[in-house]
């Protein structure tokens, strides 16, 4: 198993989530929805072991899609794209997070909800070719997926007051 391959694997299992069948992304979802999922569990297996290795944060992306994704890697570069972002994005996007989840800290919020949360921040923060509402819509259905559905009234409530922050359209891409 090559290096990259090892910290993949350490990365889920030190997550509890080490196999495909743990993964839950609805075959019926869409192939942004699919990567969007596919971001959000990458962030929270680098959360719970948020160790800062040498490897950039595509290489630990590519490292977890072709470990547990490998038939369907090609398909998965826009979550690809978003869980590298995100990581790359962290200090910003925690920011905002911890602005606009009044009386939570980070260590509070369920780590699920948190993954989400950081994911459509980054969206809505550094990806102009979609709509910010799109990115909350879908963080709020995600939340319902993967979480609670007191989760998605929770992440709706703070990606809520990041949006009130943005100076782009709400509706529409910024292209």
């Amino acid at each position: 198993m090559s290096n990259v391959a090892q910290i993949s694997h350490y990365y889920l299992d030190r997550a509890a989530i080490g196999h495909k069948q743990c993964f839950m992304v609805p075959e019926n979802a869409s192939i942004r929805r699919k990567n969007r999922i596919f971001a959000v569990q990458f962030m929270y297996s680098w959360s719970i072991n948020r160790s800062r290795d040498a490897m950039t944060p595509e290489q630990l992306v590519d490292a977890f899609a072709g470990t547990y994704f490998p038939e369907q890697s090609d398909e998965y570069k826009f979550g690809r794209e978003l869980a590298a972002g995100t990581v790359e994005n962290i200090d910003a996007v925690d920011d905002l997070i911890k602005e606009y989840a009044t009386n939570w800290t980070l260590d509070r919020i369920a780590i699920v909800d948190l993954a989400i949360l950081r994911v459509a921040i980054y969206e809505m923060l550094f990806r102009s070719d979609v709509p910010p509402i799109v990115s909350i819509n879908e963080a709020v259905d995600i939340g319902k997926i993967l979480s609670t559905d007191d989760s998605g009234k929770f992440i709706n409530g703070v990606l809520d007051g990041v949006k009130g922050r943005l100076s782009r359209p709400l509706r529409t891409t910024g292209i």
